[in-house]
């Protein structure tokens, strides 16, 4: 199983709009064979310690895949393609961790 958590900035005040982007693929996403969890979360507001914030323009997509293949073909698939032509001009900066059970 792999763990995946992508940090997403929106650029500013593009949040809200990059998240209903990212909801609005959220069931084809889920469908994909091999996916065992994927969703968007953000901060807690004013949680305190000791959470470390992402900030107002930040979330993360948080996501668990059966296989590298299985990742890999999500990363491949037309809705995927799709979101990411949508979300361009809507993303300041994007870091991917892909992750593996220790």
């Amino acid at each position: 199983m792999l763990h995946v958590i992508a940090i997403i900035t929106a650029k500013p005040g593009q949040r809200e709009a990059l998240l209903a982007l990212v909801r609005a693929n959220l069931a084809a996403v889920r469908a994909e064979e091999g996916c065992l969890e994927y969703g968007p979360a953000v901060d807690v507001p004013e949680f305190g310690p000791p959470q470390t914030p992402l900030g107002p323009d930040s979330f993360m997509v948080i996501e668990k895949w059966a296989s590298p293949e299985a990742l890999r073909a999500h990363g491949a698939a037309p809705h995927m393609r799709a979101y990411g032509e949508a979300s361009r001009d809507l993303v300041a900066a994007r870091a991917v961790h892909v992750l593996a059970g220790a």
